[in-house]
């Protein structure tokens, strides 16, 4: 173990939740060639006695629940050290109390840096975080191909009705199609977001044939074809998938009156975030058979981790997955490396090129 000298003499980063299998070893060498301190949370780890033996001597290690505030604010002021810098894949949540005990002057080394390996930063309450001179860095695009795939895999296993047939299979039912299901060339995907994931997606839409429209929030020189307005999407779109952050102005965005508006037969696919769509209203409309919205696929909840829980549960039309989207390969490698990278950067005082998150 390193002594509490020499500790506070370099910048000391926490891992709050460590890439995932072979991944973890390229992630820690990346940030030690930094130079700094590492301590290593072990319980998101598959193999904690394994990386002790391989990384003791050179990582520091701890073991708690990132996700119990109460747990995730001990460790930040363990022995009066503190953290120059914590880094999150998962999301953990970082609010108000978090920013305040970790900036605390009394410790010997204050937060400077949250690191999101990932796009989103939703997780972090951004206005706390700047009013205690924290800086947010993420890591935009990262993840865009995996996303798109994923979308694109919702949107043909819907289309196609693969749930049911695979659940009826596995029963020994034979089942056949009420009707003829349509091809992707008759169908309009429309995106809410036609951001670097959204328009992955929209190129490998386009490729199988189908007419892509997409909704901004700002002009861009697109390569779809733009949308009015919200309500223009929904009511001339066969497929709607969502790729807009969390927002105050975007939390909600799709309720009962904009789930109504859709064309008869839809599908709505999110990997975005959980709070866009109500998912009370969602279940509720796919329950009713009368409802214009045929299938949903979700990715991502309002609440998820140790608080998982859906009025989504049990629907046979709702195709479910545990917020897996963004989770290949080379998604998690680019967006772990990049991440050490960025902090590394923010505490060295090098912030050009960085992306930082503004209020």
């Amino acid at each position: 173990m390193r002594g509490k000298g020499d500790q506070m003499e370099r910048a000391r980063i926490l891992l709050l939740d460590a890439a995932p299998g072979d991944l973890l070893d390229r992630e820690l060498k990346r940030l030690l060639d930094h130079g700094p301190a590492v301590t290593l949370n072990l319980r998101r780890v598959a193999d904690p006695a394994g990386v002790r033996a391989a990384w003791a001597g050179r990582v520091d290690f701890t073991d708690f629940d990132a996700f119990d505030e109460s747990a995730l604010l001990a460790e930040m002021v363990r022995d009066g050290l503190g953290y120059h810098a914590v880094k999150s894949r998962a999301g953990v949540p970082l609010r108000a109390a978090f920013l305040a005990a970790a900036t605390d002057a009394r410790l010997a080394n204050r937060l400077r840096v949250i690191g999101r390996a990932g796009a989103g930063t939703d997780h972090v309450e951004s206005a706390a975080a700047a009013r205690h001179g924290v800086m947010v860095t993420h890591t935009p695009g990262s993840n865009a191909n995996a996303v798109a795939e994923f979308a694109l895999a919702q949107l043909l296993a819907l289309t196609r009705d693969l749930p049911a047939h695979n659940e009826a299979a596995h029963r020994g039912n034979w089942r056949t199609p009420a009707a003829p299901t349509v091809e992707l060339s008759e169908l309009t995907l429309g995106i809410v977001g036609p951001g670097r994931i959204g328009l992955a997606l929209a190129d490998r839409a386009k490729a199988l044939g189908m007419r892509v429209q997409g909704l901004s929030r700002r002009p861009t020189e697109v390569s779809v074809s733009p949308a009015h307005s919200l309500t223009a999407l929904l009511t001339t779109s066969d497929v709607v998938s969502l790729h807009v952050p969390l927002t105050a102005q975007t939390r909600g965005l799709i309720g009962r009156a904009e789930l109504a508006l859709m064309r008869p037969g839809s599908i709505l696919l999110n990997t975005a975030r959980g709070g866009i769509v109500d998912e009370q209203a969602l279940a509720d409309a796919l329950r009713d058979p009368a409802h214009p919205l045929a299938a949903a696929a979700v990715d991502t909840f309002e609440h998820e981790h140790a608080a998982f829980a859906s009025p989504l549960f049990g629907l046979p039309n709702a195709l479910l997955t545990p917020h897996v989207a963004g989770m290949t390969r080379s998604a998690m490698a680019t967006a772990a490396l990049r991440c050490a990278d960025h902090i590394a950067a923010l505490l060295a005082g090098r912030p050009d090129g960085i992306p930082v998150v503004t209020m």
